[in-house]
């Protein structure tokens, strides 16, 4: 059985804590406090998502406290001006949420973080409704695999069907997630894929490809 996290389902938290649209702008800070993260998913309905309300959207409120911004200040940052008078979710919250779905690749939900600029993304299913929440900590918990695990994959869905009858025997080690193939195969023209695939194994860190035709 393929233990490989490949989907984002295989990694969220599925226990999740949000606030409702009129959630109060105390009552968001003290939850952020409580469950420690930095961000929350504003639900109306069944669930649905409709927004999120990070610390981004909280800070405005400080910084402009007791500040009187300029005409070019208000035009260029009307938005955090909006924000750092309003009390309640539905006033802070950046909307439409930026979500991502459950059978989504973990490369996938890392790309929209890295484009949107966000550390963590609530996931949906097909109608909104909230199933989880995935942050960049999930992602990176691939390289937490055993090398020995790493190892039994790459050996059995790269190697086996790419050197059937290998010239001698193809071996592989995994070490700190860095992996080494050696040994010597009938087609050489394979071996650049073979390095491709091992490098594409979720978890796999490096590849020292020393296989010989």
């Amino acid at each position: 059985m393929d233990r490989s996290p490949h989907r984002v389902s295989d990694v969220m938290t599925r226990a999740v804590v949000a606030v409702g649209r009129r959630a109060l702008f105390k009552d968001v800070v003290e939850r952020m406090a409580q469950w420690q993260v930095s961000a929350l998913p504003v639900l109306e309905g069944d669930g649905r998502v409709v927004g999120v309300v990070s610390e981004a959207d909280l800070l405005p409120k400080e910084e402009f406290r007791d500040s009187d911004p300029d005409r070019c200040t208000q035009r260029r940052r009307l938005s955090d001006l909006a924000k750092a008078g309003a009390v309640c979710a539905e006033e802070l919250m950046s909307a439409p949420a930026v979500t991502v779905h459950a059978d989504a690749t973990l490369a996938e939900a890392a790309r929209i973080m890295a484009l949107r600029h966000v550390k963590r993304l609530p996931v949906v299913n097909a109608e909104g409704v909230l199933e989880g929440v995935v942050s960049r900590g999930d992602l990176l918990k691939v390289f937490l695999r055993s090398d020995e695990d790493l190892a039994d994959e790459i050996r059995r869905d790269v190697l086996d069907p790419l050197f059937p009858a290998p010239a001698e025997p193809v071996h592989v080690v995994v070490t700190d997630g860095i992996v080494t193939l050696t040994g010597k195969v009938r087609d050489p023209a394979r071996i650049p894929l073979a390095a491709r695939l091992a490098r594409g194994v979720k978890g796999v860190v490096g590849v020292d490809c020393m296989l010989t035709g």
